[in-house]
């Protein structure tokens, strides 16, 4: 069975910082790319970063390039997403997700994502 976990979510003050945890498992981590999704209230779902796995890659939307960090830990299966600098509009819901690794660039899109988790909430407060 496919299982994409997220944990980390919660409350923090504008220009604080969380760290989000992924643990993947029922799938070969090394042929997929694992990704960061957000869906705040109203809006779409948006890719927002993410990582090959097997290569190392990382993507980031501008949006938050400079202030989060994706990083994984293969003998985990676990990719991490370390929010630092954070600001209202990055209040979302966020899910990690898994693309097909020679689709990692294509993050952005939420439907290029074959697997996703549950989500974890962040709320940032001004």
């Amino acid at each position: 069975e496919v299982q994409l976990v997220e944990s980390g979510g919660g409350l923090v003050q504008a220009g604080g910082s969380l760290r989000l945890s992924c643990v993947a498992s029922g799938f070969s981590f090394d042929d997929y790319a694992i990704g960061w999704i957000r869906q705040a209230p109203g809006q779409e779902r948006e890719g927002i970063s993410c990582i090959s796995t097997s290569a190392g890659t990382t993507y980031y939307d501008d949006r938050v390039r400079g202030r989060f960090t994706i990083s994984s830990d293969n003998a985990k299966n676990t990719v991490y997403l370390q929010m630092n600098s954070l600001k209202p509009e990055d209040t979302a819901v966020y899910f990690c997700g898994a693309l097909k690794k020679q689709f990692a660039s294509w993050y952005r899109d939420a439907k290029e994502f074959v697997f996703r988790g549950q989500g974890t909430q962040v709320t940032v407060s001004s």
